[in-house]
């Protein structure tokens, strides 16, 4: 399996591990219990990390969402509580619901010891919030915590090199999300607002952006042997699995 290829067969469980949390009922319980709504939480968790920065230079490093939405999320955010201090939040959350979800997962020693070689392998270049993430303290240390995190870290990376990608491909962030399977409905989750272009004139270039994203984020792959990239991207599945199972019910290592 090369790099690229790796990339391209993890995109879905790194989205899915990356995002899942955010919707857990408990997570967004926090977010009330700090006066925040979910999606002042969710803005203000991911971009923290960056510090008080402008709204305007946050919706350029999340670059998919709509910059009124950013701006809304934000700015309620820091009128209750300081960014850093919601994003320290966000990534308990995250800690916690991965040790709920993932402790037990078999393979998640493994899982952990792969993504963190893929992790740190990772180019940084023109992808602040993988940056700022990758460098920001972790409070939990056990197996479902450090699987969740690692989710992020990826989801984050891949968000990066997918949004270098777009701009390559001569594309603006929302006729990306117009172009791609999720089309309006996604659009408008992050803030965008109809009408809407016509999408069909995009995908062959949405097409182009997906494998040059699978490009750039594959290279972080490339400390992996072919073997361990196909094991990785099989351990991510089954954490995938595990997060969609009954509690307890747990996918059999193969």
């Amino acid at each position: 399996m090369t790099p690229e290829q790796t990339a391209a067969a993890a995109r879905p469980a790194v989205r899915e591990l990356a995002g899942s949390f955010s919707e857990d009922p408990r997570t967004l319980r926090k977010a009330r219990q700090l006066g925040l709504t979910g999606w002042a939480f969710y803005i203000a968790g991911r971009g923290g990390v960056l510090g008080e920065v402008d709204p305007d230079t946050l919706t350029a490093a999340l670059g998919f969402v709509a910059a009124e939405a950013v701006r809304d999320g934000w700015e309620a955010a820091r009128r209750v509580i300081s960014p850093r201090e919601v994003a320290a939040h966000h990534v308990a959350e995250c800690c916690r619901w991965g040790r709920e979800k993932l402790d037990d997962l078999p393979g998640a020693t493994r899982l952990v010891q792969l993504a963190e070689r893929v992790v740190a392998a990772a180019d940084a270049g023109g992808l602040p919030l993988f940056a700022a993430w990758r460098a920001a303290p972790v409070p939990e240390d056990g197996p479902g915590a450090r699987v969740a995190v690692l989710g992020r870290l990826l989801g984050e990376h891949r968000a990066g090199a997918r949004l270098l990608a777009v701009r390559a491909a001569g594309l603006s962030p929302l006729e990306s999300i117009l172009a791609a399977p999720g089309g309006q409905a996604e659009a408008v989750a992050f803030g965008w607002q109809p009408p809407f272009p016509p999408f069909e004139p995009l995908l062959r270039r949405r097409v182009w952006a997906d494998a040059l994203a699978d490009r750039i984020s594959g290279e972080a792959f490339r400390t992996l042997t072919p073997g361990e990239r196909a094991e990785l991207v099989e351990l991510l599945g089954d954490a995938v699995r595990a997060v969609r199972a009954p509690t307890g019910e747990y996918p059999r290592v193969r």
